[in-house]
């Protein structure tokens, strides 16, 4: 490649020399046939919630396990903390980032008794699904 660029494809040159690109995990262009750390990616749309039938809430993540375990640990300050949301009850698994945001979009939109609906279908006794996970 040239002096600084250690990774092919992920540089290219421009007036000031080479330069790295910048690559957003899950937005990233890939030539057809090329496999590297972007394609191997899982994301997850998911729902916590405080009980059964209580206080829902709704996000997506690269690793279910871990955002689980941070609700559940109150590490950040702010609405799951402050509610007591920390059940792991529904979650649904993505290849594309963007399949995944979009899907969120979609649920954040739902009615409250949909989305009650949707997770009775996947988990009918609202067990926390994390212990799953781990």
């Amino acid at each position: 490649m040239g002096s600084g660029c250690l990774i092919p494809r992920r540089c290219f040159r421009s007036r000031a020399g080479w330069q790295r690109k910048t690559v957003i995990p899950g937005l990233a262009k890939r030539e057809p046939g090329t496999h590297d750390w972007v394609s191997a990616m899982t994301y997850f749309v998911y729902l916590m919630a405080s009980k059964r039938s209580g206080t829902l809430y709704l996000g997506v993540t690269n690793d279910v396990a871990r955002r689980a375990y941070e609700h559940k640990s109150k590490q950040n300050a702010g609405f799951t903390s402050r509610y007591g949301v920390d059940r792991l009850v529904w979650y649904e698994q993505f290849e594309d980032i963007r399949d995944a945001i979009d899907r969120e979009k979609i649920l954040k939109k739902w009615r409250r008794a949909w989305k009650i609906t949707l997770i009775e279908d996947m988990n009918p006794e609202w067990k926390d699904l994390y212990e799953g996970l781990v």
